[in-house]
């Protein structure tokens, strides 16, 4: 019996050694108190408006953003570097190119060609037929890209794009959240000079672009600190950053305008009280990413779109918490009175009626 106590004494030390101090790529941890979540009360309340949902099969994982073309043709950028192609009625999955990467974020400029970030390759152009992928920008000023997520394209053709990290890869999104350190930027690329310009540096998880339409201005989700922010590029503000609307009631993702000067915003996971409550401790975040991660809690899953207008202000969510849901929703495209959904969920495209 002695024997089996020191023996456990001996594997509880080994346990507490490891979750103290196995070494972690991280530097200085500051501590953060986010703010309570809203209720959910008002535009924010419970509802079942997305429970309809017609799931069109890629047969490829993770389809993060949608982008639509001038004839209703559909395509996603799955986890195994596929950029898919679906006809408008959502039928007939293809592959329409291979970046050999990660693709994120696209969008379609004016002249019809595909824009894509790509999480490992950078900012790339694709032809028309998907055979010539072009390397645009790999990095600013002399720093390298390690995340770059999403974008959105301005009627001069200047681009507007979001790398999430500088340190940390795509596949290290949870170190990127737990270590909370401002590792991401916002830039620009303008065509016509190949110059990547840096509009907003020390960015938590940059995300999600959409430039308005008046074209004054550009929206940036930052995702580690439940954010959208706002980047005036004319007017008497210009080159001014300021906040669109905070304490988001979940992880925000993706945006992108309805052409009605409305915004599509999603959230992929609901806000954790717990993951929340080790934000302000450094210590138990290092133990937290050192458990197993069938220790960790569990994200909940839901589907949830969220409807903002100009100002920030929040019109409509668009939920469904039933087990069937539409899960981990990362982007929605708005198009003829249906939203089509990325996801990190499934291997799907969503789409979805709005409600009249």
């Amino acid at each position: 019996m002695k024997f089996i106590r020191r023996l456990l004494f001996v594997l509880i030390g080994i346990a507490l050694l490891y979750l103290l101090f196995l070494p972690l790529p991280f530097g200085p941890m500051a501590a953060w108190n986010p703010p309570t979540p809203p209720a959910p009360v008002g535009p924010y309340a419970p509802n079942t408006l997305l429970s309809r949902v017609d799931r069109l099969d890629l047969g490829h994982f993770a389809p993060e953003d949608i982008a639509l073309d001038a004839a209703g043709n559909i395509y996603g950028g799955t986890i195994d570097g596929k950029i898919m192609r679906l006809d408008p009625s959502g039928k007939n999955p293809q592959v329409f190119a291979d970046t050999s990467g990660r693709p994120l974020g696209l969008i379609f400029d004016k002249d019809g060609t595909l824009l894509v970030c790509d999480s490992v390759k950078g900012l790339l152009r694709v032809s028309a037929d998907g055979k010539t992928i072009t390397s645009l920008a790999t990095e600013a000023e002399g720093v390298p890209f390690r995340c770059t997520n999403d974008l959105d394209v301005a009627a001069d053709g200047t681009i507007y794009f979001t790398d999430s990290s500088f340190k940390y890869p795509i596949e290290l999104f949870l170190f990127n959240l737990i270590e909370h350190q401002p590792f991401g930027r916002f830039m620009s690329y303008d065509p016509k000079t190949k110059a990547v310009k840096v509009l907003a540096s020390n960015l938590y998880f940059s995300n999600g672009v959409a430039v308005s339409p008046d074209q004054s201005y550009v929206l940036f989700v930052e995702t580690a600190t439940y954010r959208v922010s706002r980047y005036w590029i004319s007017g008497p503000k210009q080159g001014q950053t300021e906040v669109f609307i905070d304490d988001l009631p979940g992880i925000p993702d993706g945006i992108l305008g309805n052409g009605k000067g409305q915004y599509w915003l999603t959230l992929v996971t609901p806000r954790s009280t717990t993951f929340d409550s080790l934000l302000a401790h450094p210590l138990l975040r290092k133990i937290f990413l050192r458990l197993p991660s069938s220790l960790r809690p569990k994200d909940q899953d839901f589907a949830y779109v969220m409807e903002v207008d100009g100002s920030g202000k929040p019109l409509l969510t668009l939920q469904d918490t039933s087990p069937n849901a539409f899960i981990k929703i990362t982007n929605a495209v708005e198009r003829d009175g249906n939203l089509y959904l990325g996801n990190i969920g499934q291997s799907a495209i969503g789409r979805a009626a709005l409600p009249k």
